[in-house]
């Protein structure tokens, strides 16, 4: 497969199907514009898009019921979609289905850490070197319930530091707990968040730079790894999350 040349520099939506991709929507309704919207497995049933990461066979969907409630929407999807859905092979009843670039990404970035799908489509942005990464619906873990925590966390990352370091801007949806984003200010820098007077980091947006004080000293923007994407400047939009399905309905038979 040849790199995808439109893609660079690009403004990428990644929507998965934790419990931050409302914040999607609210982006959306506010006037958030991606430039690309990429979507993990089902959620490709639901909203408008422009590619389908679908890292498993998909036989997996068609010939069982392996993957749990997803499996309805992603049938209707692979005997439907034109594409591309990027996926680890080809499948005759499947229009839309596209060979993912495996052997380029692996050798030409010296990696093979990828286990799980959304890692795949970071590591494509990655790889395409597009300018931002905002992350909606990318959760892997959820506060107060230690139990549903995904692998694949660490994963993601690690790409996600890859991105970074390369330049690219990287946003994560604000109640989500990807790169720590919604630990409470005064808890994210471990240590300094035992002390009488914890330390917060800020985001100084004519600096564009971060910055630490202390929680006592002169309140200051919360740094969020993200431009606005909720309406979070003005303070009126607010978001209620309720539990999408029971936790027995929404995980697969078999990972």
């Amino acid at each position: 497969m040849e790199k995808i040349q439109e893609l660079q520099g690009k403004k990428i939506a990644i929507v998965g199907l934790g419990k931050s991709w409302f914040d999607f929507a609210l982006a959306k309704s506010n006037g958030e514009h991606f430039d690309e919207i990429w979507v993990i497995n089902a959620v490709a049933n639901v909203i408008k898009h422009d590619r389908v990461f679908m890292m498993d066979p998909a036989s997996r969907f068609l010939d069982s019921d392996d993957a749990g409630m997803q499996t309805n929407g992603m049938k209707e999807v692979l005997l439907n979609h034109q594409g591309p859905i990027y996926t680890c092979e080809l499948d005759e009843r499947c229009p839309g289905l596209v060979e993912y670039p495996i052997k380029q990404i692996v050798e030409e970035n010296n990696s093979y850490y990828l286990n799980n799908t959304v890692a795949y489509a970071i590591a494509f942005a990655y790889w395409h070197k597009v300018g931002s990464l905002h992350l909606f619906g990318i959760d892997f873990g959820y506060k107060g319930n230690l139990y549903f925590a995904e692998a694949g966390r660490a994963c993601c990352e690690y790409w996600l530091a890859n991105c970074m370091n390369a330049g690219i801007e990287v946003g994560v949806a604000a109640s989500s707990y990807l790169l720590d984003t919604a630990v409470e200010a005064e808890e994210k820098l471990y240590g300094y968040h035992r002390l009488e007077d914890p330390l917060i980091v800020d985001y100084d947006s004519e600096t564009q730079k971060l910055k630490v004080r202390k929680k006592s000293a002169k309140k200051e923007k919360q740094y969020i790894p993200q431009p606005t994407l909720v309406g979070r400047e003005d303070g009126k939009a607010e978001i209620e999350l309720k539990e999408i399905i029971e936790e027995s309905h929404n995980e697969p038979k078999k990972w």
